[in-house]
């Protein structure tokens, strides 16, 4: 199996100071990883360099077959493409439908074919369960509804890697697990690898993976 993350002896940075030293990880097709720690030991920032928002200075880094030590601004946009976010707070456009939502990362992918872009939204929404959803607007739906339109926004370009970071922050129990279960089924039926910002330990022992801690200015394998 191909990795599609690999950092070497990388220095994680979070404006101009480093906040992890000497990453050394490797995520493979069909991985479940699991990065713990408290607040502020550096996890959204490796998250953020993984998807290229931050700049990796030293050591070596690769992303879905993207140097990142070489990429350029340019091809941001191509790496992008292959990785899949799930935010805490869901970041969807309030002002337009679901169904607009998902047509608008779609057109700014570079998706033209109407009839395909069409069919795409609706295969994704009927994945995470959200089919009869498409005309509701954001504020219309519950929390899990919006996380869920959240994956299906995160999967319409078939990513080879899904970012999750804290998904089920902002969800009761009972509506974070069945986010869990979709995202785990995800990983399971599709073999997407999963990258998954948590501080709930819970969620390891119900859905084993493997799992990396921050502290101490490091993120080791545990």
């Amino acid at each position: 199996m191909k990795n599609v993350i690999f950092f070497r002896d990388a220095d994680i940075s979070s404006g101009e100071s480093v906040v992890v030293y000497g990453l050394n990880m490797e995520v493979r097709e069909g991985d479940l990883v699991y990065i713990v720690g408290k607040v502020g030991t550096g996890k959204t920032s490796i998250i953020r360099t993984i998807i290229a928002e931050n700049r990796l200075e030293s050591g070596s880094g690769e992303v879905c077959g993207f140097d990142l030590r070489g990429l350029r601004r340019k091809d941001t946009p191509m790496l992008r493409r292959k990785i899949g976010v799930v935010f805490q707070d869901f970041q969807l456009l309030m002002d337009r439908s679901v169904e607009a939502n998902l047509d608008f990362v779609l057109k700014s992918t570079g998706w033209k074919d109407r009839e395909a872009m069409d069919r795409r939204i609706a295969e994704v929404l009927e994945a995470v369960g959200m089919q009869t959803k498409a005309h509701k607007m954001p504020h219309q739906l519950s929390g899990g509804e919006q996380q869920r339109i959240a994956i299906a926004r995160a999967i319409l370009n078939e990513p080879e890697l899904i970012i999750a970071d804290e998904p089920t922050g902002n969800l009761d129990n009972e509506t974070a697990d069945g986010i869990l279960q979709l995202l785990t089924q995800i990983n399971r039926e599709r073999g997407t690898a999963i990258v998954m910002v948590t501080h709930n330990r819970n969620i390891i022992d119900h859905y084993p993976g493997r799992v990396f801690e921050t502290k101490n200015e490091t993120c080791t394998e545990i």
